[in-house]
């Protein structure tokens, strides 16, 4: 990914990773656009190799905790991923009531506008800030971080509260994603 410093060499480590809309853009404040995402994770993880340890879902990023299985790679998961999401996002925005639309599209058009890979919209940071996790202390920290992150950003009180977090699923209770304990 160009520009990113926190590249993928290891394709089937365990990634701490963080997807940001572009302009820090606040997208996913619509279930609309929220249960894609939830909804292509759950797809990675049954067709495209995708392990999934943690996630959770803030207004304008995605932080996962994953590995590629075994004769998958991240990148490509990723890839396919952000190309997916994007388009049915703004495809989404095009369709539904939605107040913002024009701000939004022009928003993602200029992202996108100097760039010869772009067709029409660009939705996605191409960096993925993907940091190997390779110890357990690590692997601990980043997960309270990301359970954690709407109780800081003052969402909810109890990180088990947040739907759209894999929190749930490590207090036992009803989630939207299974996970692979870690």
């Amino acid at each position: 990914m160009s520009g990113d410093r926190y590249k993928i060499l290891e394709q089937n480590g365990v990634y701490y990773i963080t997807i940001t809309v572009v302009y820090w853009v606040d997208i996913f404040t619509r279930k609309d656009y929220r249960h894609i995402i939830v909804d292509s994770l759950k797809y990675c993880q049954k067709e495209k190799g995708l392990v999934l340890y943690a996630w959770v879902l803030m207004s304008n990023h995605l932080h996962i905790i994953a590995k590629a299985e075994d004769g998958y790679n991240m990148s490509d998961i990723l890839r396919d991923f952000k190309k997916f999401t994007s388009k049915q996002i703004i495809k989404t925005i095009k369709e539904i009531p939605e107040s913002r639309r024009e701000w939004l599209l022009h928003k993602f058009e200029y992202a996108g506008k100097n760039l010869k890979r772009i067709s029409n919209y660009k939705f996605w940071k191409d960096a993925n800030h993907a940091i190997l996790l390779d110890n357990e202390k690590i692997m601990q920290q980043k997960l309270e971080y990301i359970h954690n992150n709407p109780v800081v950003s003052e969402i909810v009180e109890e990180v088990q509260e947040y739907i759209y977090s894999s929190a749930k699923f490590y207090a036992e209770e009803p989630y939207l994603i299974k996970c692979e304990q870690m």
